[in-house]
């Protein structure tokens, strides 16, 4: 085989991982927007341990979050148990755990680059638009949204990037089963713990930094060519 010919189960891990982090971003974005939109803008008791807790996930050692998602999601977790037995709905060990994992590791990422944007829109154009006879959600959504823009794109590569690479999280959560929850890290700590399994984790290692550094390139030029399109 050669060395950047992929195996079986290295593609079904590439396919997975794209999977699990492009859902992760997408669900995960219009709350984050919500989220950035009130740490942003309003003041309130309580601001400040919100803020703490948005971010926790980027202090807690990600095992920490995965047991915290097993205790509380799990099949008979506190919350899982009721989702189960209602709506039959099982979180622990499937994709879908994968799924929230990611989202929660890669949230403070994405609030925090969405919350920049929105603290660098110019209030006045605001206030104009509201002068002009313009309810709050039209002023929020012809006027500040588009000019936060880049900050969204920033926001979803980065926490599609951290979601590309969540381990700890995941591992805890959903375990590591091959063609359901098998990401690529975990698809490569598997092949370090195996015999011959080194040229299978290189790959895999190498795959991983090229796509980390295209979301990131990526995010840098839309990013740019948003914002120059906005000043023009």
């Amino acid at each position: 085989m050669e060395f950047w010919q992929l195996s079986e189960v290295e593609i079904q891990a590439l396919q997975l991982s794209l999977w699990v982090s492009g859902w992760a971003v997408v669900t995960s974005l219009p709350l984050g927007i919500f989220m950035a939109w009130v740490l942003a803008r309003l003041n309130f008791p309580g601001k400040n341990l919100l803020d703490g807790l948005v971010h926790l996930p980027l202090v807690l050692p990600p095992v920490v979050t995965g047991y915290l998602l097993l205790v509380l999601l799990g099949r008979n977790g506190l919350i899982g148990v009721a989702l189960y037995k209602y709506l039959g709905i099982v979180l622990a060990f499937n994709w879908k755990g994968a799924v929230l994992a990611a989202a929660l590791m890669s949230f403070p990422l994405l609030v925090r680059a969405v919350r920049l944007s929105l603290e660098s829109v110019d209030r006045g154009l605001e206030s104009a638009a509201r002068t002009l006879g313009a309810g709050p959600l039209r002023v929020f959504f012809t006027v500040t949204l588009p000019l936060m823009v880049p900050g969204i794109i920033a926001g979803l590569i980065l926490a599609f990037a951290r979601s590309l690479g969540e381990f700890g999280a995941t591992i805890t959560f959903v375990s590591n089963i091959r063609g359901q929850t098998q990401t690529l890290p975990l698809a490569l700590y598997t092949l370090t713990q195996v015999p011959d399994g080194e040229i299978g984790a290189m790959r895999l290692c190498l795959l991983s930094v090229l796509i980390a550094m295209a979301a990131l390139v990526c995010s840098e030029v839309l990013a740019r060519r948003f914002a120059a399109r906005l000043e023009g």
